[in-house]
C-alpha cells in the first residue's frame, strides 16, 4: 500500500512538473515555429473541400504588424527629431564645426590659396588675409545656428524614423528575427519554462495528495 502513496506523492508532481514545462517549452517555441504557414486536415472527400487548421509561430506571422508598432513606439517615445536636435545642436557642436571651419580657412590661406593664386598670395599682405579670415569666422560664427537649425528641418524633412525602423525590421529573416527575440528575453522565456515546471510539479502535489488521502 506504501507504494501507492510514494507513486501519489511523487509521481504526480513529477508528472506535472514535466509536463508544465513541456507545454511552455512548446509555447515559447511557437512564438517562432513554424516559420512558414503549415497546414493540416486539409483534405477533399467527394465534394467536401476541408480549409483544414493552418499554423505558424506568432512573431513570424505577425512580423509586420509588430514592425509598424515598434516602428511608431520609436518615433513617437524613444528617438524624435526633437530627441536628435537637442543632441546634435548643441554649445559644443558648434564649438567643434566653427574649429574645424577655422582650420580648414588656415589651411586654405597657407596652401591652397598659394597654389591656386599664387598673384593674389604675392600682393595680399599676411594681415589683410587674416583680416579678413577674421571677417569670414566671426560672419560664420553668426550664421552657424541658423545653419544648424536650417539643416535640421531639412532632416525632420526627409526622415521617418517610424519608416526606417518599420522596414528594417520587416526585413529581417525568420531565424534573424528569432535569434534576435532570444538575445533579448532569453532569460524571461527561460523563467516561463521553469514557472511551468514549478506550477506543475504543485498542481501535481495537490492531486497526489487529494488521491492518497481518498485511498
Amino acid at each position: 500500500m506504501w507504494y501507492y502513496y510514494l507513486f501519489f506523492l511523487l509521481g504526480y508532481p513529477l508528472m506535472g512538473a514535466l509536463l508544465g514545462w513541456f507545454t511552455n517549452y512548446l509555447a515559447v517555441k511557437m512564438l517562432f515555429h513554424p516559420k512558414e504557414p503549415y497546414t493540416i486536415f486539409n483534405f477533399k472527400l467527394g465534394s467536401f473541400q476541408s480549409k483544414g487548421i493552418t499554423f505558424q509561430g506568432i512573431f513570424p506571422k505577425r512580423q509586420k504588424q509588430i514592425a509598424i508598432q515598434i516602428g511608431k513606439v520609436v518615433a513617437d517615445e524613444l528617438l524624435s527629431i526633437e530627441d536628435i536636435k537637442e543632441k546634435v545642436v548643441t554649445q559644443d557642436s558648434m564649438d567643434n564645426i566653427f574649429a574645424q571651419v577655422e582650420v580648414k580657412m588656415d589651411n586654405f590661406l597657407e596652401g591652397r590659396m598659394i597654389e591656386k593664386y599664387p598673384l593674389v598670395s604675392m600682393l595680399a599682405t599676411k594681415k589683410l588675409k587674416y583680416g579678413i579670415r577674421d571677417q569670414m569666422l566671426e560672419e560664420v560664427k553668426i550664421q552657424l545656428p541658423d545653419m544648424m537649425d536650417k539643416y535640421i528641418q531639412h532632416v525632420e524633412k526627409n526622415l521617418d524614423i517610424q519608416e526606417i525602423i518599420t522596414e528594417k525590421f520587416s526585413e529581417l529573416s525568420s531565424d534573424r528575427l528569432e535569434q534576435v527575440m532570444n538575445d533579448i528575453l532569453s532569460k524571461e522565456f527561460k523563467f516561463i519554462e521553469i514557472l511551468g515546471g514549478i506550477i506543475g510539479f504543485l498542481v501535481g502535489l495537490l492531486q497526489g495528495g487529494l488521491a492518497a488521502l481518498m485511498i
